[in-house]
């Protein structure tokens, strides 16, 4: 797999548990240095002390991704903290099922500010570092983000926006050297989906999905590609 040295940076939001977490050890395992950021301290505080060794430095980050104040500090900090970012990989997510005949705007605008304004915000603050180190922008998005289901219109349409940002973003910076990859995961392993199963009303079996450090694999599989290649796209199903 890729070897990072400890003075790069990847950046990994959602990081407290599931793909995000599977995402900040994969990178670390490489050696990269993470700022690992999430809503619950104590939570990424576990996490950090989890992180496999080789891992350089590893910093937590308490942020609400929906509220303004909390992603500038938190861009802020990591900049000041690290001075620069070299992979920046947005995992973090809501999903809110609801018929659109019901669904509230309070919790459309929720998972838009999540799913879309944050991703679109916090890439912007770290773009310059990325691109002078020609890293990577890894937009971890959903099989919704392809086609929209019953009871789901929302979050699919806050995950077309994303492929959307991932999209135009790529063709900005097709000359730089910084690679901008979407992941569209069909059902994964993660507490979301657990959540999703229960709200179904089906029984939740991890083993049935994907699993997180496959995700994580798979991004890693992109970064090792020659610069004369990159994978734009990347789709992952569960075998079962």
């Amino acid at each position: 797999m890729m070897q990072f040295s400890s003075n790069q940076v990847a950046v990994v939001t959602g990081a407290s548990s599931g793909v995000g977490k599977a995402v900040a050890f994969a990178f670390a395992a490489e050696g990269a240095s993470l700022a690992i950021a999430g809503r619950d301290l104590e939570t990424l505080l576990a996490v950090a002390r989890e992180m496999p060794a080789g891992a350089g430095e590893v910093k937590c980050y308490v942020a609400d991704l929906t509220n303004d104040a909390d992603l500038a500090a938190f861009t802020a900090q990591v900049l000041a903290d690290f001075g620069r970012v070299d992979f920046l990989v947005h995992c973090a997510a809501l999903l809110m099922r609801a018929r659109l005949d019901v669904a509230t705007l309070a919790d459309f605008d929720l998972q838009y500010a999540c799913n879309v304004r944050a991703p679109f915000a916090i890439t912007q603050k770290f773009l310059p570092s990325l691109l002078e180190h020609q890293g990577g922008v890894i937009f971890i998005n959903s099989s919704a983000g392809l086609g929209a289901k019953p009871d789901m219109g929302q979050y699919a349409a806050t995950k077309h926006a994303l492929k959307a940002i991932a999209d135009g973003l790529r063709q900005e910076v097709a000359a730089s050297g910084l690679r901008v990859l979407s992941i569209f995961l069909g059902r994964t392993a993660t507490p979301m989906q657990a959540a999703l199963c229960e709200s179904e009303g089906k029984s939740y079996d991890p083993t049935l999905y994907i699993q997180p450090a496959d995700v994580a694999q798979s991004i890693l599989a992109t970064l090792c590609l020659p610069r004369s290649a990159e994978i734009t796209d990347l789709t992952l199903r569960p075998t079962r």
